[in-house]
């Protein structure tokens, strides 16, 4: 009999080795927020909106008359868009073709002046409606760019890292007061749109590769073509795509070269219809100094700076870039010649800035193939900072602020990664190890806050701005020429004799001080004229119109302007100086810049009859008729003339015409 077999014990659990937890759930005390992307979207966008609720109540300013109150076409509405479609972006303001190309290769921006002429279609002249729409895309720019960096980020980062770091890089971005210029001027939009296409195009393909849906491509391709025709700075999101893929996903090269294909036939596209409108010939930078920074004054013209000097002065420029981006402030919407002088390599500030660029372009080389966030930060930055660099080719000024929109979102990156680098514990178990980190965030997000607002009181106007932005660029030709204009228009309503003139002789100064910068400067010449004419300061107003004449020999409005003063001071020195010698040498002046003028030849009638001069004061009266015969006044003149030449007969004849136009004119003279 076979024993029984031992039954068989069952076997003992072993235990797997358990899974790193991720850190969102091993942290236990880590708030819910934290980790919910739909608060942390939405805090950005609304965040976004409210700090430019005060501008709602602004003016028009700076370059919003090119593209919206002066500009042909958007003001006709809806009618205008086939004119927008079809010429250049400055075509609708200059009504001039050769005008439209001040600065080299021209612009073709069409999408964001669509946008002005349909508003104005709708709205009318309404400033609010353009601040609003703004500030409301302003916020979605921050509210796609959080969603983006976390799709990014949660592919590479642990949980509580990705939150983080997309949370602070865009809360930076979004509370950033180097954008002021970008939102608070309405014309700024096409930075706004050309970032946000931008970024939502890259957002979609992500997730079209993610899941694997080629509609979403579409969609891609077509949201990065409205971003080109808002800007054209939008083409470096060409180079910015792959470089996303190869940083943040495991795709070959051949699935980064198919995702990138929607980027690189928009812009195909795009520069198809750009080069139609425009042409393609990028042209010579005009050698005028206001459109061509760097060129410079040399034995009574411009010549262009040397090698040297021009990529020292870019440097600097570059480096002040970085300055602004770190510590906001100064802030100005004005860089213009001579705001940055003529630097050269000699300049411990030039470089250093080249210095700096070097180690930032040596750190993102070596970063590159770890692939290192801050590595991919510093390659965003300065790949959508080439375009306006004025390295690849000149952009019409030195730098200017909203230059910064799109490279800003490299550097609010490079600065939430070294924060969440720098703070987080590699056991990471409490919120409150988090305190530091949140600590910093809040406190430059705050900075930034109250900086962007107080910043945007400066945007309220035209006059706010300039006499604002003033005191922080009194070396720039173009801003003391525009403080001098904005002043001498707001000293026509002034009703305060004394105030009045405090703002002339104000005017003056600056404008002299731009015409020293820039002596070729012929509308401040023409301004300046007009200030001293204001003045009564015949003299002076005379010599500035005819300096703006030296320099343009077809300035229509510096010659009719002459003219009108040379009456003018005829009449001021006739009248209030008793130097009819004078008042006669001035009136002449204006009879021979416009001989059919009424009013000159009245004042040289009765200038010559006060001379006694008869002969001469019935020649000019009697042009006066030629030119009015249904003016009583002009036939009583010749009459008075005729009289005092002792000629009682024909004297009285022209008076009884007078009379017969106007029986009350004699009773009317007797009363003057």
């Amino acid at each position: 009999m076979s024993k029984p077999k031992p039954k068989k014990q069952p076997a003992k659990a072993v235990p797997l080795p358990a899974k790193p937890a991720p850190i969102a759930a091993l942290a236990t005390n880590m708030p819910t927020w934290l980790t919910n992307a739909r608060l942390q979207a939405w805090l950005i966008f609304t965040l976004g909106f409210l700090l430019y609720a005060n501008t709602f109540s602004h003016d028009y300013t700076q370059d919003d008359a090119i593209v919206i109150t002066d500009n042909m076409f958007t003001t006709k509405g809806a009618a205008g868009i086939p004119g927008i479609l079809k010429y250049d972006t400055f075509y609708g303001f200059f009504k001039e073709a050769g005008k439209a190309n001040l600065v080299a290769g021209g612009r073709y921006r069409p999408l964001t002046l669509v946008m002005f002429a349909i508003e104005y279609q709708l709205f009318g002249k309404n400033p609010f409606i353009g601040h609003l729409i703004n500030a409301l895309l302003y916020g979605l720019t921050g509210f796609v760019l959080y969603w983006l960096l976390l799709q990014l980020l949660k592919r590479k980062e642990n949980s509580v890292e990705a939150y983080f770091i997309a949370l602070a890089a865009s809360l930076l971005f979004i509370t950033h007061p180097i954008h002021t210029e970008a939102v608070a001027n309405i014309k700024g939009r096409d930075e706004i749109v050309a970032l946000l296409g931008s970024l939502a195009a890259l957002y979609f393909s992500i997730k079209a590769f993610s899941n694997q849906k080629v509609g979403l491509n579409i969609i891609a391709g077509a949201l990065f073509f409205l971003a080109l025709l808002s800007k054209e700075n939008a083409i470096t999101f060409v180079a910015i795509a792959p470089l996303t893929y190869y940083f943040f996903t495991k795709a070959k090269v051949s699935q980064i070269a198919i995702q990138t294909l929607p980027f690189i036939i928009a812009t195909v596209l795009f520069l198809i219809i750009r080069t139609s409108v425009i042409g393609f010939n990028s042209g010579e930078p005009p050698m005028e100094l206001m459109n061509n920074p760097f060129i410079k004054l040399q034995d009574n013209g411009y010549v262009p700076f040397t090698p040297a000097e021009r990529f020292a002065t870019v440097f600097f420029t570059l480096g002040k870039y970085l300055q602004l981006l770190v510590f906001p402030y100064p802030l100005t919407h004005d860089y213009y010649p001579r705001h940055i002088g003529i630097l050269n390599f000699g300049d411990c500030r030039a470089l250093g800035s080249l210095a700096l660029y070097i180690g930032l372009i040596i750190y993102a080389i070596v970063g590159f193939r770890k692939k290192d966030p801050i590595s991919y930060s510093i390659l965003f930055y300065i790949l959508t900072l080439s375009i306006v660099s004025n390295i690849v080719f000149p952009v019409g000024t030195n730098m200017a602020e909203r230059l910064l929109f799109m490279p800003s979102v490299g550097f609010c990156l490079a600065i939430a990664v070294l924060l969440q680098r720098f703070f987080f514990s590699k056991k990471l178990t409490t919120f409150k190890q988090l305190y530091p980190a949140f600590g910093v965030l809040l406190l430059l997000s705050t900075f930034f806050s109250v900086t962007t607002i107080i910043r945007n009181r400066a945007w309220e106007s035209n006059y706010t701005l300039f006499t604002t932005d003033i005191k922080t660029s009194l070396n720039s030709a173009k801003l003391r020429n525009a403080v001098g204009g904005e002043l001498i228009a707001q000293s026509v309503n002034e009703k305060n004799e004394q105030r009045r003139q405090s703002m002339l002789n104000e005017a003056a100064g600056h404008l002299r001080a731009a015409t020293k910068i820039h002596p070729n400067y012929k509308n401040a010449y023409l301004l300046l004229g007009n200030c001293y004419n204001y003045l009564q300061q015949y003299d002076s107003s005379i010599v500035a119109y005819q300096k703006a004449l030296q320099l343009d020999q077809n300035y229509e409005e510096a010659f009719n302007n002459l003219a009108i003063t040379y009456q003018q001071a005829g009449q001021f020195y006739g009248e209030k100086q008793g130097d009819l010698v004078k008042a006669i040498q001035y009136l002449e002046q204006a009879n021979n810049f416009k001989p059919g003028d009424y009013e000159t030849l009245r004042l040289l009638g009765v200038a010559y009859g006060i001379g006694e001069n008869a002969p001469k004061a019935v020649e000019y009266f009697e042009k006066g008729t030629q030119l009015q015969p249904m003016n009583a006044g002009a036939w009583y003149d010749l009459g008075t003339a005729y009289h005092n030449a002792g000629n009682p007969i024909k004297g009285n004849e022209y008076i009884q015409k007078a009379v017969l136009i106007d029986p009350e004119i004699v009773q009317k003279r007797n009363r003057q």
